[in-house]
């Protein structure tokens, strides 16, 4: 697995397709946000702000970027070769992602980092640290669903757009408009809840027992995504 994920942080160097969505792209969205937080926070607050960051950079750094990688690998039969090594499955595609997820990871921490320093920290810092797995685990289930549904990387700048813009939006629905209205409709739809507790988390003021449960909805949309993922996955190309 550590050898694939060696492997495939060196592809990622050389792609320009892949730098430009997985690394530049994600990063001027965030300094953008941080940027011009004032003007954000007076919309709805610091948590948006923060929220915003989150799933822009795990939407378009994380989830287009993992797909166009198992689009890419499955095209070139790379896949093909790994299945017929010693390796598992799942060890293939966690060493295929785990880059990119790291990447991302540490693209969040560092622009949520800067943020905290130029407005105030976040009130529970090890929730914040929970909506970020949670988001990232919902996206990379996603991620799994969608190659299934992609047959090349030039493919996934089509299949991957209405997710990504879709989470994207239902959290600035959610930041701006809260949930006092259509409570469960904006919990239920992917990345509601997630948006939510990064905003509880941010915020504060809102009890841990009432953040917790918002956690469910996510994990729901993993094991969807990852049961979609088991009936379209393909590690070949069609014919």
């Amino acid at each position: 697995m550590l050898e694939i994920a060696r492997s495939e942080l060196i592809q990622i160097f050389r792609n320009r397709l892949v730098m430009v969505s997985g690394l530049l792209i994600p990063v001027a969205v965030g300094a953008y946000l941080v940027y011009n937080h004032e003007t954000f926070a007076d919309l709805a607050s610091l948590g948006y702000v923060a929220a915003i960051v989150i799933v822009t950079v795990i939407a378009f750094g994380l989830y287009t970027t993992a797909v166009t990688t198992l689009a890419a690998r499955r095209q070139n039969l790379f896949l093909k070769r790994l299945r017929s090594t010693a390796a598992s499955d799942q060890s293939i595609l966690i060493g295929l992602v785990l880059p990119i997820t790291v990447i991302a990871l540490i693209q969040v921490v560092a622009i949520l980092v800067v943020l905290g320093v130029v407005t105030s920290r976040p009130a529970q810092i090890p929730l914040l640290a929970v909506a970020i797995v949670a988001t990232m685990a919902m996206m990379l289930a996603l991620a799994l669903a969608t190659a299934g549904l992609t047959n090349s990387p030039e493919h996934a700048q089509v299949t991957t757009l209405p997710v990504s813009l879709a989470v994207i939006a239902v959290a600035s629905w959610v930041g701006i408009s809260g949930t006092e209205e259509l409570t469960y409709l904006k919990r239920v739809l992917p990345g509601g809840s997630a948006t939510e507790l990064v905003i509880n988390a941010w915020n504060g003021g809102v009890p841990l027992a009432d953040s917790l449960p918002l956690l469910a909805p996510s994990v729901a949309w993993v094991f969807v995504a990852v049961a979609l993922a088991g009936r379209l996955f393909r590690w070949e190309p069609r014919r």
